[in-house]
């Protein structure tokens, strides 16, 4: 049975702005306070979408959050109608009402952690949605992530899904940021790494001193529980704190990983030789032959990476066998990153060619195209399950431009999120977009 890994892209929310709210994101914080483009936004990642579906790539879409959260608003203590919330809100907390409407959702790498059939004890894809616990503006989207994953993927028959892990830092979990799995083939059982930044009980793990470090041991331990994965299939390594304290706040902003290949920075782990060699024995023992490219320090700096977000990338394989890398507009511009590139691609290795996205908007708020996807690796009777709503085709592109087109603006600043408007015009879009997309009612304005 043919297998694919399907790329679902997080479709950017209306009320996409730039609050600099995530401590620890170089690129979050410096762009603080300038004004956003939603509708550039928007378009520039459904162009990547339409790019991957027409290179033959099985391409999905997931919905983003209801924003302003007024529900948040009011279990903070803001009282009266929905507008006099906002309106309060802004006049006594701006720095909540700002974290209230984040559009962070779009980086659905931070969604769940996804596990497929071919790894887990029940044979069954499992999800569990991330709690995000490290930042406020990003521990309250996963009820809704939740009700969005399970209405794309319904089918208990092939899919299982579980809740967020407690919302507390000991079980920070930041999902498939920091979650890779190797394999010979998308539908045979492979290798799960798990990367974490500390450990939350166990004080002999270092940890960073300057950011947080959101991921924790015992967090990806209990995720690979709940999914039934073998301790043959799992690997857990951990980050180097010290490029933590760098602004690699998740494992994708140092290092991307697909099939049998492991693509990361020099100075991405600790402890990376014994790492390297329990995922060469154990996916061995799968039939499969572990390969890494280590990119040296003395070639691209960490700082390089951070700015440039080369690890940020898109890993994807090509029927021929061959791989191709996705990045960002900032890795041309960046001339080691791009010389690093180009000496890559013609080295004959297993990747071959590179292709450059705009995604600015998305950039400059901290988040490149690694972290505008969740993978899901499907069998051919598990994709028939999908709901075939969330399917990018050339029909559903042109009907999401139009969407986008419609109900987004132009330009966003923190003083419009005080707007009651902005609330209603939201509404309307999502209200809009979950019958485009068959997902049927999802968000609180549509159950309450």
């Amino acid at each position: 049975m043919k297998s694919f890994e399907v790329n679902f892209d997080g479709l950017v929310g209306p009320t996409h702005n730039y609050g600099g709210l995530s401590f620890g994101n170089v690129a979050s914080q410096s762009n603080s306070q300038q004004a956003s483009n939603p509708k550039e936004a928007a378009l520039q990642g459904l162009e990547k979408m339409k790019a991957l579906m027409d290179m033959g790539f099985v391409q999905g879409v997931l919905a983003p959050q209801e924003r302003p959260d007024v529900a948040a608003l009011r279990s903070l203590g803001f009282s009266g109608t929905d507008a006099q919330v906002i309106e309060r809100a802004a006049k006594d907390a701006m720095p909540l009402l700002v974290a209230s409407c984040s559009a962070s959702s779009m980086w659905v790498a931070n969604a769940a952690t996804v596990s497929p059939s071919a790894d887990t004890a029940d044979g069954r894809v499992h999800f569990t949605a991330a709690n995000l616990n490290c930042k406020f503006h990003r521990s309250i989207e996963h009820p809704t992530t939740s009700r969005v994953l399970g209405a794309m993927f319904a089918d208990q028959q092939h899919f299982a899904h579980h809740a967020a892990l407690p919302a507390v830092a000991q079980f920070g979990d930041e999902g498939a940021a920091n979650h890779t799995r190797f394999c010979r083939d998308y539908g045979e059982a492979g290798v799960e790494f798990f990367v974490y930044g500390r450990s939350a009980f166990d004080s002999r793990y270092p940890a960073p001193q300057k950011y947080p470090a959101r991921q924790t041991l015992e967090a990806s331990q209990a995720v690979a529980r709940l999914h039934g994965l073998s301790e043959e299939g799992v690997v857990f390594a951990q980050q180097n704190p010290a490029v933590i304290d760098q602004g690699v706040f998740h494992n994708d902003v140092i290092a991307v990983g697909n099939g049998e290949l492991l693509f990361h920075h020099q100075d991405a782990f600790l402890n990376t030789e014994a790492m390297l060699d329990e995922l060469r024995r154990k996916l061995a023992a799968r039939g499969a032959t572990f390969e890494s490219i280590s990119v040296p320090r003395d070639q691209v700096t960490v700082d390089d990476a951070v700015r440039s977000y080369l690890f940020n990338s898109q890993l994807l394989s090509r029927a021929d066998g061959s791989m191709l890398l996705i990045v960002p507009e900032e890795c041309r511009a960046n001339p080691r990153v791009w010389s690093y590139l180009q000496g890559l691609t013609s080295a004959g290795g297993p990747i071959r060619e590179v292709k450059v996205f705009d995604l600015k908007q998305s950039m400059q708020n901290g988040g490149g195209p690694a972290c505008l996807r969740l993978r899901v690796a499907l069998n051919e009777t598990e994709l028939a399950a999908v709901n075939p709503g969330v399917i990018m085709s050339a029909p559903l592109y042109d009907t999401l431009t139009g969407w986008v087109n419609k109900h987004y603006r132009d330009a966003l600043r923190e003083s419009d999120l005080a707007d009651p408007q902005l609330l209603l015009e939201c509404r309307t879009a999502l209200d809009e977009l979950t019958q485009i997309l068959k997902l049927g009612s999802v968000y609180p304005f549509q159950i309450n």
